[in-house]
């Protein structure tokens, strides 16, 4: 994933794609479909997440696998910078949006190319679209192909089920978001660290932003306690990813032993304003037992009628399935009484 700016506008990137070579597409499929995915994950802008991408591509190339760069951003930063030469970069597509035109990876372009691997440094999250497109990247799409290899980097502001916390700490909102499911989907999370004095240093010796957005950043969003507490927030998602690895290859070794029961959270929802802060809370909670299961409830009466506002529902339907909770709806003849 390729940093942000931190303000909460548009999320870091995503990527690396590993396209099987034509000699391995021939024939019936001999494994799971679509690709295998990476994702370099960090606690904020400036860690290094498009470096070590870069210098894993470097690394691949030099070893002979076939590489190209999808979309990649130096931020001005010549280090950054100077990992692109010699790396082949596919052309970029433009995109009107609201007004503005941005530039995008161009996705047909990559797959059609069909490079053993396709590094992502940004993929801008504007537009539904958008999430189309990194989940074909993760081999969801009917565009991904077995043996794909995919390595994406972000920051973890922009997953879902930590939004309202991260603006809690912030101060400012994360307008664009990864659904959990993406990233959850990954074969291996690598995690791009820098403790918050280093990542302060980086800052004030301009390696991250240019100087006149240096002292705003530092008094700002580059706190030394929002940094320690979003590096808190990825380091603990990371454990739960791990965890989830370990508990998989204990199932599939059938290794038996003590372990943790499977927690089942369940979240009731009315249509209330408190009913997404509600979502995420208890997104957290499942994830952090592997396995855990997250199930949202909602009680209507018996007449059909909710009292609740529909489209505020609809909203917190949508959320719950970006955080893979399935809703289940059910009726009441009376109302609940206090216990």
């Amino acid at each position: 994933m390729a940093d942000s700016d931190g303000a909460g506008g548009q999320p870091a990137g995503w990527g690396l794609l590993r396209p099987p070579s034509r000699a391995r597409t021939a024939g019936p499929p001999d494994g799971p479909a679509g690709g295998r995915l990476r994702i370099y994950l960090g606690s904020a802008a400036g860690v290094g997440k498009t470096y070590a991408m870069l210098n894993e591509g470097h690394r691949r190339g030099e070893r002979g696998a076939d590489v190209v760069v999808g979309f990649a951003e130096a931020h001005g930063r010549p280090q950054t910078s100077a990992l692109l030469d010699g790396l082949e970069v596919v052309p970029r597509r433009t995109l009107e949006y609201r007004g503005g035109t941005f530039e995008e990876m161009d996705l047909d372009a990559v797959l059609a190319r069909r490079p053993e691997i396709a590094l992502v440094g940004r993929v801008r999250a504007h537009q539904r679209a958008r999430v189309a497109q990194r989940e074909a990247l993760a081999g969801r799409g009917g565009t991904a192909r077995r043996r794909d290899r995919r390595d994406l980097r972000g920051n973890i502001q922009h997953l879902e089920s930590l939004n309202d916390v991260v603006e809690k700490i912030t101060g400012v909102p994360q307008r664009e978001t990864v659904p959990d499911a993406i990233v959850r989907a990954a074969d291996q999370v690598e995690m791009v660290d820098m403790t918050p004095e280093a990542l302060r240093r980086r800052m004030a010796h301009g390696n991250i932003y240019p100087p006149e957005k240096i002292d705003a950043a530092l008094t700002n969003y580059f706190r030394s306690g929002n940094l320690a507490a979003l590096r808190e927030l990825a380091l603990l998602w990371l454990a739960d990813k791990v965890d989830e690895g370990l508990q998989r290859y204990r199932v599939e070794h059938k290794i038996q032993g003590a372990w943790e029961a499977r927690e089942r959270v369940v979240v009731a929802l009315t249509g209330g304003p408190e009913g997404k802060t509600l979502i995420r809370r208890a997104a957290r909670i499942a994830a952090r037992s592997a396995g855990g299961d997250l199930l949202a409830v909602h009680v209507t009466k018996s007449d059909g009628l909710t009292g609740a506002d529909p489209g505020a529902l609809a909203a917190q339907r949508r959320l719950a399935e970006s955080v893979a909770a399935p809703i289940t709806r059910s009726s009441a003849t009376t109302s609940p009484r206090p216990c």
